[in-house]
């Protein structure tokens, strides 16, 4: 079908032709979010973005050591099913032994670092990804003397992490 037969079969259709997604049937009956807008975040060298605060891990505990977090995706009015996190341990540093239902995706972009899913320790080395499974013990270490950076993908909606104790950890080990 030639394109002119293809736009005249669509009109005669009421269709709408256009590379605004908002005018398709797509959005019909819902509002375009105001906030959700394509956007840059700029790498300042670093392992740093302009525009993306730095975090804790978490708002507190006794069971975390020497770990930051910065989201790139998902705290920006992105409707995004997914959120993108970049996290990075210290030396010495780890974060908390848990299990939770949603399942997530590491990717190793600084350093090495340690990681305990279910019985199994390995070790984590530059772009090597990670799938970890819900329900499965985890947790993530920096043994060694470098920063150890790393992406998270998870899923927007999410349940909380169930903390570990860490005396459980030698159970998995």
């Amino acid at each position: 079908m030639i394109y002119g037969e293809r736009v005249k079969m669509l009109e005669e259709k009421k269709t709408s032709i256009s590379c605004d997604w908002k005018a398709g049937p797509a959005l019909k009956g819902r509002k375009a979010s105001k906030e959700n807008k394509s956007k840059l975040y700029r790498y300042k060298g670093n392992f740093r973005w302009h525009g993306i605060r730095i975090e804790r891990y978490k708002p507190g505990g006794k069971d975390w050591s020497d770990i930051i977090r910065q989201t790139l995706i998902g705290n920006h009015g992105e409707s995004a099913k997914f959120h993108l996190r970049y996290f990075e341990i210290s030396p010495g540093g780890h974060s908390s032994l848990e299990r939770h239902r949603h399942e997530h995706v590491v990717i190793c972009v600084r350093g090495k670092g340690r990681v305990l899913t279910d019985k199994k320790t390995n070790t984590l080395n530059f772009l090597d990804t990670l799938y970890i499974a819900p329900d499965t013990p985890h947790q993530l270490s920096n043994p060694f003397d470098k920063p150890f950076g790393f992406l998270c993908i998870v899923n927007a909606k999410r349940d909380r992490p169930k903390i570990l104790l860490q005396k459980s950890l030698s159970c998995l080990i």
